[in-house]
């Protein structure tokens, strides 16, 4: 079984940045795919990236496009997510998955077997 801990999260002010960090332990890294999901209270949990399973390839929500940045160091066994210009609406605890699909991307929850404990990101204006 992996575990995994986010880090990085907190209070950072509207258009700043925070570079969030999820540590895989226990065995091999990832099996597949691996991404960063987000829930704000009172609303589902949504993707926001995800990275292939070689890292060649990424996938963003629309809302985060060209202002965060998905990236995996194998060897750290760590997933990043660099979010910059952020917004408040880009609060909301922010989960790391892995274990996602061999051959794509996986952009829905199911597509992942395990998460991470969630860390907060809190963005005011």
């Amino acid at each position: 079984q992996v575990q995994l801990v986010e880090s990085g999260g907190g209070l950072v002010q509207a258009g700043g940045s925070l570079r969030l960090s999820c540590a895989a332990s226990g065995r091999t890294f990832s099996s597949g795919a691996m991404g960063w999901f987000r829930q704000a209270p009172g609303k589902e949990r949504e993707f926001v990236a995800a990275i292939s399973l070689g890292g060649t390839k990424t996938e963003y929500a629309d809302s985060v496009k060209g202002r965060f940045t998905i990236s995996r160091d194998n060897a750290k066994r760590t997933m990043y997510l660099e979010m910059n210009s952020l917004k408040p609406e880009d609060t909301a605890v922010y989960y790391c998955a892995v274990d996602g699909p061999t051959f794509r991307l996986g952009v829905r929850l199911l597509d992942y077997k395990n998460w991470g404990q969630g860390t907060q990101v809190t963005v005011s204006s």
